[in-house]
């Protein structure tokens, strides 16, 4: 099963990617994994890393869920994650955000280490953006209200700016996210004029408010930011970073306990 990587590197590790929170998830991370492993030098079928996937759609949605307005997701991320495990797969991808706040206590009932998106993104910051200090955040209620990038950000040196719950800028994130119209749940990536709109303000205000990079926080803001050609800042995916560390992982170049210790 093990295939040749870039550098000669023989497959270590096998990815487990819970996708399907929301439906676009898996996917971008899937293509971002794809064309960083061509950046790479992989040429054919063969140079890519074997992984395994579950579309867990059926999961509830992870910011009703921590407001109390759905069930909660543990039991489906903690099922899926051991069919995963079962599976064969060696460590977990969830690039689901909001989901990392149930990240204690589905990795309590679960035998492989799940990587965290927040702790990938940070550490992809400090090395790409070596003397920035301020990022400004866009992502869901539910990221926000439990502060889930705010312990990597510090470890890393790094002040978070982001929108107050309930504000006007952090409704219109929501909205760019889950309008029943417009929002690019709705739509996919047939993205809406109004929904890049309001993406670039909320970018300008955080630029605004001091930010120096922004961090699409949510995998629909990813889509949204990816498909803008201006903006007021420079953005960070953290598909892209977590897609870095996946290729690492399974090829070798770093081990899961080294990940953890960073």
């Amino acid at each position: 099963m093990a295939s040749l990587a870039p550098l000669g590197r023989r497959q270590q590790s096998i990815p487990g990617i819970l996708g399907g929170l929301g439906p676009l998830a898996h996917i971008q991370f899937e293509q971002r994994l794809i064309n960083q492993s061509v950046k790479r030098g992989a040429r054919c079928d063969q140079d890519h890393p074997t992984w395994i996937l579950v579309n867990a759609s059926n999961i509830p949605d992870r910011t009703r869920s921590l407001q109390g307005k759905a069930p909660d997701c543990v039991p489906g991320l903690v099922s899926y994650g051991r069919i995963l495990a079962q599976g064969g797969a060696n460590f977990l991808v969830v690039p689901c955000h909001t989901a990392h706040a149930f990240y204690d206590r589905v990795q309590d009932q679960i035998d492989i280490p799940w990587i965290s998106l927040m702790n990938c993104t940070s550490q992809f910051i400090r090395q790409r953006y070596p003397t920035v200090h301020r990022i400004g955040l866009l992502t869901t209620d539910g990221t926000l209200q439990h502060r889930l990038f705010s312990p990597s950000l510090r470890a890393a040196r790094l002040q978070e700016i982001s929108p107050a719950l309930g504000s006007p800028i952090q409704q219109q994130v929501m909205q760019t996210i889950y309008h029943p119209d417009w929002g690019i749940k709705a739509t996919g990536t047939r993205l809406s004029s109004q929904a890049l709109a309001t993406l670039v303000e909320a970018v300008q205000w955080l630029a605004n408010q001091g930010a120096e990079v922004v961090v699409a926080g949510c995998t629909e803001l990813s889509v949204g930011l990816s498909s803008l050609d201006a903006l007021p800042l420079p953005w960070v995916d953290p598909l892209e970073a977590v897609a870095d560390t996946t290729l690492d992982l399974a090829f070798g170049v770093r081990t899961v306990s080294s990940l953890l210790e960073a």
